[in-house]
């Protein structure tokens, strides 16, 4: 059902706001474009298909995106609240009962979270994501930020930027480009996408979050359906450590984890002409035993830590040559050079499969997360 504001209320995309949040004047200066909303599931034949924007499927069924900007057109508005009426549980009379309400309370706007030097990284991550629990998760069935995966970090930036302005329900892909932009000032935290693919029922669920690393342990910030689904407190020792405890979460809703998908760390600077690596270790979960999951998993962590320490040797500045101290190239240490290629390690392991959930096949209804 729409939990999200329980105020999508107005009366037209053109009309005067009643206290919604989607009605108000935007200050957002997003330009509109043609074509209003796509199906994400089914994209038009006028509409060209990205690479990267697979991952948009949600259990097979259709949700829109908002792609004519702010103010959302009328187009656009009407088909969000044609999609509400069909999949919420009260029908096209719940729509209706909020649109022609006389009068809704005008929802508080949750204030843009500031980052102070006596807080320590994680009370300010657990800041940042009691922010995006302010927001709400969206589930009107349309998303309202475009998101395009290929895009450079500086477009992203800005549409996260719109976000904060907006500040309207996101769902899970906007919540890793928001949590990327709200800790961009932070330097020695370190950012990476993690995706999911899982199955339930036959249908297939896509899911992502934002890993964050420092000082030796992993965490996520992020969106979900399911509380146990979105943040995770940055205890974890390893990156597979958090891995599975992903995949403890999922089966407590039947659901099996199939793929894991891990990018690279993500750069700091906001202006940044760089895409985000959003899958450089792919693993079939589902093909592969827990070891060798394991194994591939902390190798990936290791070149991702090694290449942040280059990076960062590389920028730092040359040091003074100490009296008496020889620079001789002969007793200089040379970091070995590893190549960060893309790869999917996904070798077949013929005597181990998890347990498929082969009674639920017939369920007539889905768990959705």
């Amino acid at each position: 059902g729409i939990r999200g504001r329980g105020t999508l209320d107005m009366t037209g995309a053109n009309g005067h706001s009643v206290g919604g949040k989607i009605g108000k004047p935007s200050r957002s200066k997003a330009a509109k474009t043609a074509g209003g909303v796509q199906p994400a599931t089914a994209p038009s034949n006028n509409v060209a298909k990205y690479p990267g924007e697979e991952d948009e499927k949600d259990g097979g069924v259709l949700f829109y995106v908002n792609k004519s900007g702010f103010p959302i057109d009328e187009r656009t508005w009407q088909r969000m609240w044609t999609h509400v009426a069909k999949i919420h549980p009260g029908g096209k009379e719940m729509a209706e009962s909020i649109r022609k309400a006389a009068f809704i309370p005008r929802p508080p706007v949750p204030l843009l979270p500031k980052y102070k030097q006596s807080m320590s990284v994680p009370e300010w991550l657990r800041t940042i994501q009691s922010y995006m629990k302010l927001l709400q998760y969206n589930h009107t069935g349309t998303q309202f930020f475009e998101i395009k995966k290929i895009r450079p970090l500086s477009w992203l930036m800005d549409t996260a930027r719109e976000m904060t302005r907006e500040s309207l329900p996101i769902k899970c892909l906007e919540a890793v480009i928001l949590g990327i932009y709200l800790t961009n000032g932070l330097g020695i935290v370190e950012r990476f996408p993690i995706s999911f693919k899982t199955q339930f029922s036959g249908n297939y669920f896509h899911h992502v979050v934002l890993g964050v690393y420092h000082n030796g342990r992993y965490g996520t910030l992020g969106m979900s359906r399911r509380e146990d689904l979105m943040d995770k407190p940055l205890v974890f020792r390893t990156l597979s450590d958090l891995i599975f405890e992903f995949e403890e979460s999922y089966r407590k809703y039947l659901h099996t984890v199939k793929k894991v998908k891990i990018g690279l760390f993500v750069p700091h600077d906001p202006h940044s002409f760089q895409q985000i690596e959003w899958k450089h270790l792919v693993l079939s979960t589902g093909k592969t035993s827990r070891e060798e999951v394991r194994k591939e998993i902390e190798k990936h962590a290791r070149d991702m830590r090694m290449k942040m320490i280059k990076i960062s040797g590389s920028q730092s500045p040359v040091k003074e040559r100490q009296r008496g101290k020889s620079l001789s190239p002969r007793r200089r240490q040379i970091s070995p050079q590893r190549r960060l290629n893309r790869r999917d390690k996904s070798p077949a392991i013929t005597d181990w499969k998890p347990a498929e959930l082969n009674t639920l096949n017939d369920v007539g209804y889905q768990i959705r997360i």
